[in-house]
């Protein structure tokens, strides 16, 4: 079983930081295990309140489905088949911005949700900082 360190999550944060500020976004950054339950969080001054949940929501639909929620997000719409998932397990999100953690044996250790800036640009820095960009 792989766990995911301090470490990692501190690395995890700071990728993320780093690049939303040379892409001139104030975002949150949320952290979870496997499990979907918070491991580290940052938000970044000026990031929007309201994208606080919405970060955690991200990294829980990955963590727990071991899918990306922009994955997940073309079956979750109405007619597809897993329309309603946002409504299970607390609430997820099924749009960019929640990515799979993996260790160096391609186990799912976790996820990161980025919030705050665009769909886009969420996607591309949480892939940046789980390594995957």
């Amino acid at each position: 079983m792989s766990v995911l360190s301090e470490s990692t999550v501190v690395q995890v944060i700071e990728r993320a930081r780093k690049l939303s500020q040379e892409m001139n976004f104030a975002i949150n950054i949320s952290v979870v295990d496997d499990a979907g339950l918070l491991r580290g969080f940052l938000r970044m001054d000026n990031a929007v309140p309201g994208a606080i949940d919405v970060s955690i929501k991200k990294a829980r639909t990955a963590a727990l489905f071991r899918t990306d929620s922009l994955t997940l997000g073309a079956d979750a719409q109405p007619g597809g088949a897993i329309y309603t998932l946002e409504s299970t397990n607390g609430g997820l999100i099924s749009f960019g911005g929640g990515v799979v953690l993996y260790d160096e044996q391609n186990h799912v250790t976790g996820a990161v949700g980025i919030a705050g800036a665009t769909v886009e640009a969420d996607q591309i820095i949480a892939l940046a900082a789980v390594g995957r960009a």
